[in-house]
């Protein structure tokens, strides 16, 4: 009787030791697992670069250096300064717009005078390119020469590109790269004067 009951509670502790181990068998080998690999970080997109609106007036001021050279080997070379003001209107991709300036000279051409005075009225095509803005521009100029006992005044046009950047939301600097030219100066047939400019400017936009 003793072996029997004996038999039977080693019979049902090795069935409860065996369900154990089924039991504990996921528990251990799950613990046992490699840990799952992190989730990729992606990077977040870089944030959009600010886009100026060029629409509007500006107004500003600039200098500029100029080498001039007239019919006959004659040249000479100088500053400019002065005042512009303009218009733009931006379309989204492209920029139109209208601008006159107004320079004092200092640029000497011996045997003939100093150039006095500057001054264009051209139109502006260019790219928006967000905060910069890069142009073409062409127009007409006038230019003066004292010579002395008279005033020699000539007009021509101009061409050239430039590049403006804006600072802020209202100020603008930039800088141009102009040729001149000025056939028959003062009705002188013969007489033809060309000068390259290059200049930096800054301006207010309203």
């Amino acid at each position: 009787m003793t072996k029997r009951m004996t038999a039977a509670r080693t019979g049902r502790l090795g069935v409860l030791a065996g369900a154990l181990a089924l039991v504990a068998a996921p528990a251990l080998a799950g613990g046992m697992a490699e840990p799952a690999p992190a989730p990729a970080v992606i990077p977040a997109a870089p944030a959009p670069m600010p886009s100026a609106d060029w629409t509007g007036l500006y107004g500003g001021v600039q200098l500029e250096y100029g080498d001039a050279n007239v019919t006959g080997g004659i040249s000479g070379d100088g500053m400019l300064g002065g005042i512009f003001a303009g218009y733009r209107y931006d379309f989204g991709n492209y920029v139109l717009g209208a601008e006159l300036d107004v320079n004092a000279a200092d640029i000497n051409l011996p045997g003939v005078g100093d150039i006095d005075t500057v001054s264009r009225l051209g139109l502006e095509a260019g790219f928006d390119a967000g905060n910069m803005l890069f142009y073409g521009t062409a127009g007409g100029a006038v230019a003066t020469v004292d010579a002395g006992a008279d005033t020699l005044r000539g007009h021509g046009y101009f061409y050239g590109v430039g590049m403006d950047y804006a600072l802020t939301e209202t100020l603008t600097v930039g800088a141009e790269l102009l040729q001149h030219e000025f056939q028959d100066f003062d009705n002188i047939a013969g007489t033809d004067v060309d000068a390259l400019t290059f200049g930096v400017n800054a301006a207010f936009r309203f």
